[in-house]
């Protein structure tokens, strides 16, 4: 009994997860452009650290300069929109059965999200502004769930195909 999924199916929940994570990030972009302020506030509180225990020890870490704060949120905008561009060109190539190319282009999409909500959200806004411990302004748990999909998936993208040739 083999032990990965016929070709077909792996290929095919492929697709759908790559097409699924880029959904969602293509709308989170979406939804940060059309409605630039709600996120802004969020951005703008965890640099700040103006919700925090405001620890003499922690706060040197601060970014108070509403310009930096904005360039910021600017630049998640941004970082979100391209993860969304290479996430859909990756769903594309998986309906081409481009697989070798809708391989790459998923793994470096999601890597992008892991990035931003690892190392982004959880790293530096969790624990460099100590977003952990503010009780409005804490993205982490969602940070986290972006941050685990997106993994998930990448680990299914990247599943070797091993399958006889035959079972396609």
């Amino acid at each position: 009994m083999p032990t990965t999924p016929p070709r077909s199916a792996l290929h095919l929940t492929a697709t759908l997860l790559t097409a699924s994570v880029a959904l969602y990030i293509a709308l989170v972009a979406f939804g940060n452009i059309t409605d630039f302020g709600t996120n802004q506030q969020f951005v703008q509180h965890v640099l700040a650290m103006d919700t925090t225990f405001k620890d003499d020890d922690l706060m040197w870490r601060a970014i108070t300069s509403k310009g930096l704060q904005d360039a910021a949120y600017v630049a998640i905008i941004v970082w979100e929109t391209l993860a969304a561009l290479v996430l859909i060109y990756g769903t594309w190539l998986w309906f081409r059965r481009d697989d070798l190319r809708a391989r790459r282009f998923s793994t470096y999409g999601l890597l992008m999200l892991m990035l931003l909500f690892g190392a982004g959200f959880i790293a530096i806004g969790g624990e460099w502004f100590s977003m952990w411990q503010s009780d409005t302004w804490n993205g982490l748990d969602a940070a986290l769930r972006v941050f685990l999909l997106s993994g998930v998936v990448l680990l299914v993208v990247n599943l070797p195909n091993t399958t006889d040739r035959s079972a396609t």
